[in-house]
């Protein structure tokens, strides 16, 4: 688990109620006493970073301890600001007397389908960014399983998605130019089809700003595929209790995550009973977990194992934090032939 340390961009997933937030928090908390200049930055909705730290945090950078500092993204305000930054951009390139329908488009998007995932993809994007420039290391703790495997998705979507707008508008500036040679005028259609067919000569014009803003996006995914993908400077670990329905959904997870080349450089196996606990009803838990542990141990083999037993209490304050994070640092499984 100190190995993860070494990476500067970690990422914790798993399905809700596994412990991810927790975990994020140890791992964090973990790297700030090691000396790290650490960031903590929840992406899920359901926020808990502060019930856990005992504390507000929110959607500004709170510092939480020494060398330790806490983010809450909220996907609302993610959107607002996203919608609001494209408003701006539209306004740009259009006349006047279509500002008012620019507005009521751009407020029909909010509501859209994806929107607040697409906001919520270019802050994080921005924060990894960001992050490495001001942080030795970045925690993400992550939404559950469906929307973290949509997140971390979007890069290609939204790269394709530019690609394909600066193909289409290579094609139109293309067509443009042979019709101006040709004499011919510029083309019918409303002010956005006319864009594409500005005069290249122009300086600062429409085309060129759209471009240099497709451009823009795409640069900012392409960077945060990379970071995502590189082995040396990003880790993704998978949290999951021993219980059937986090296993089954670990699988799929953990397919999906391949699918998209990122690989998952360790497991937390989390709230395992305690070896004290006694009783009929501990026992027979017991004899359920031991044989979904055994499942684990087969089904995740090739990825090195951690487990975390349950506390007598929740995670609810920073010493419990703390002992979370002594836990990880100290007990560990890998499997045969790692090492």
């Amino acid at each position: 688990m100190l190995d993860l340390l070494n990476r500067r961009l970690l990422f914790v997933g798993g399905k809700g109620g596994v412990g991810k937030t927790t975990i994020a928090a140890a791992l964090a908390s973990l790297g700030a006493a090691r000396g790290k200049p650490c960031l903590l930055v929840s992406t899920d909705p359901a926020h808990s970073l502060g019930d856990i730290f005992g504390r507000l945090i929110g959607s500004r950078e709170t510092s939480l301890a020494a060398n330790l500092v806490g983010l809450e993204i909220d996907p609302e305000i993610e959107t607002h600001r996203y919608i609001d930054t494209v408003k701006r951009n539209m306004r740009r390139l259009v006349r006047p007397e279509l500002y008012k329908e620019v507005d009521r488009q751009m407020e029909l998007a909010r509501d859209a389908p994806g929107a607040a995932e697409a906001a919520l993809l270019e802050r994080v994007a921005e924060l990894m960014a960001e992050g490495l420039d001001r942080y030795d290391l970045v925690v993400f703790d992550t939404a559950p399983t469906g929307h973290t495997l949509r997140l971390l998705s979007l890069p290609e979507v939204m790269a394709a998605w530019s690609e394909g707008m600066l193909a289409h508008q290579e094609r139109s500036r293309h067509f443009g130019r042979i019709l101006a040679k040709l004499g011919a005028r510029k083309p019918k259609g409303d002010e956005l089809s006319s864009i594409d067919h500005e005069p290249e000569s122009r300086s600062g014009d429409s085309a060129s700003q759209i471009r240099a803003l497709l451009l823009e996006r795409r640069r900012k995914f392409h960077r945060a595929r990379r970071l995502l993908l590189d082995g040396a400077l990003s880790a993704f670990l998978w949290v999951v209790i021993p219980e059937r329905l986090p296993i089954l959904e670990s699988r799929k997870a953990l397919r999906m995550l391949r699918r998209f080349d990122i690989p998952v450089a360790a497991m937390v196996v989390n709230r395992l009973l305690p070896k004290d606990a006694e009783g009929k009803f501990f026992n027979r838990r017991r004899e359920q977990e031991a044989e979904y542990l055994r499942e684990i141990d087969h089904t995740f083999a090739a990825i090195p194992r951690h487990r975390v037993p349950l506390l007598e209490r929740d995670v609810h304050d920073f010493a419990s934090v703390r002992q979370i994070s002594e836990l990880l640092a100290g007990e560990h499984r890998r499997p045969s032939g790692l090492p």
